[in-house]
C-alpha cells in the first residue's frame, strides 16, 4: 500500500460534520459537499473532469437523476484511481454509490466516497 498523500488537507471534511450539516440544512449542505468533492476528485485525476455547475443545473432540471449518475461516475472514477494507485478498495464501490443514491441515501453515498477522500489526505 502506498503512503503518500495525493490530496492536500483542504480537501478533508469531517464525515460526522458533513452528515449533521446536511440534516440541519435540510441538505443544502450536500451541494456544497458535492462541490468540494468535485474540487478533491479534480485534483485527483489531475483534470476538470467534475464541474459544478453543469452538475448542479443538470441535477435540477432531471429531478435528481443525474446527481444519480454523477454519484456513480464518482465511485467509478475513485474506485479506478485508488485501484490503479496500488491502494486497497471495495470492487464494489461504484455500485454501492449508485443504489444508496437511487434509494434517497446520496449523504450516505457522499460519507462513504469523503471517507476514501480522507485517506488520501
Amino acid at each position: 500500500m502506498t503512503t503518500d498523500k495525493p490530496l492536500s488537507s483542504e480537501h478533508r471534511i469531517e464525515i460526522a460534520t458533513g452528515i449533521v450539516l446536511c440534516l440541519v440544512t435540510c441538505c443544502f449542505y450536500n451541494i456544497y459537499w458535492n462541490y468540494r468533492q468535485f474540487q478533491a476528485m479534480n485534483a485527483l485525476l489531475g483534470r476538470e473532469e467534475y464541474q459544478f455547475v453543469p452538475w448542479l443545473l443538470l441535477s435540477i432540471v432531471t429531478c435528481g437523476l443525474y446527481h444519480i449518475y454523477y454519484e456513480y461516475k464518482m465511485g467509478s472514477d475513485l474506485y479506478s484511481w485508488l485501484k490503479e494507485s496500488g491502494r486497497e478498495v471495495n470492487p464494489n464501490l461504484p455500485m454501492i454509490g449508485l443504489i444508496l443514491s437511487v434509494c434517497g441515501l446520496t449523504i450516505i453515498t457522499d460519507a462513504v466516497y469523503q471517507h476514501e477522500l480522507n485517506k488520501l489526505t
